[in-house]
């Protein structure tokens, strides 16, 4: 048994989440932010507690360990996205510099309930530096692949890469505009890790040069659909070799998951997801898998 922070797809023990209770607070505060936010449409405050309530107790079935940010005025409604405010690594944790404006309180409150943990701060990204956790993702653990793009800067990725272990390798990903600096788009809305060897993704919009390296390097490719890319068929959280969780209504990708022998649990959250453009590995932050 390795218990690592440096693995996407090791079978998850323990994993950051913030409630709807703690980031949207209360009615009055998501009609105050939704628009500004960019939110599809306006969450319903109690609907998204009932479905965070059945989220958590589909973890915890898996008895994966639970922690939960607090309330904060620093943050708005964004913060139940933990991914995005930090990176994991076996050196320590790396607080991020958001690329929305909005969200620039979030790596903080993040790094103090880390420290309040007991867990290892391993340095900052700062300002004009920008990187946000979905651009990160670990393909192995020798391995991390950052999406450069609109939340995430050269600044950010060079930062980054100082902090990193020697021993890690750093692929940077070019990131398509797609629909522009104002939509949620990150490196895992077109790829989501399921097994050492077995990766999600949305090929039309992957770079050539990084498909063809993910195929080099011996993945097996399980292609999105593109009816089902918009509802976030791509966004899927591993929770061990093989067994990943996925946001109701994409059938299509679910099917061809479970043909290469993936067992799908889903969840919904039309309030949690959907109206936030925030799948399963967008509301968590893993802190540590077994391998």
């Amino acid at each position: 048994m390795t218990l690592t922070t440096q693995s996407e797809v090791g079978h998850l023990r323990r994993v950051l989440l913030k409630t709807p209770g703690a980031a949207f607070i209360s009615e009055s505060a998501i009609a105050a932010q939704w628009q500004t936010l960019n939110y599809l449409q306006k969450p319903d405050f109690a609907a998204a507690a009932a479905e965070y309530d059945a989220l958590i107790e589909l973890l915890q079935s898996l008895d994966i360990e639970l922690e939960f940010l607090p309330a904060s005025e620093d943050t708005g409604m964004d913060s139940i996205y933990v991914r995005d405010a930090s990176i994991t690594t076996d050196r320590g944790i790396i607080s991020c510099s958001m690329g929305k404006a909005a969200r620039t309180g979030e790596p903080d409150a993040c790094a103090a309930v880390y420290q309040a943990s007991g867990l290892t701060l391993a340095g900052t990204i700062s300002a004009p530096g920008r990187l946000e956790g979905g651009d990160v993702a670990w393909l192995d653990p020798r391995t991390l692949a950052v999406g450069r793009g609109y939340r995430t800067n050269d600044a950010g990725i060079a930062q980054l890469r100082a902090l990193l272990p020697t021993s890690v390798e750093l692929l940077e990903v070019p990131l398509p505009h797609w629909q522009g600096p104002g939509d949620v788009f990150h490196l895992m809305s077109m790829l989501s890790p399921i097994d050492q060897d077995l990766l999600l993704v949305y090929s039309p919009l992957l770079p050539v040069p990084f498909r063809e390296q993910l195929l080099e390097r011996g993945f097996e490719l399980v292609e999105v659909p593109a009816a089902e890319f918009d509802s976030m068929g791509c966004n899927v959280l591993s929770l061990g070799p093989r067994l990943c969780l996925m946001l109701e209504g994409n059938p299509q990708t679910q099917a061809r998951l479970e043909a290469h022998g993936v067992r799908v649990m889903c969840y919904k959250g039309d309030e949690i997801s959907r109206k936030g453009c925030g799948g399963p590995t967008c509301l968590t932050r893993p802190l540590l898998r077994e391998l």
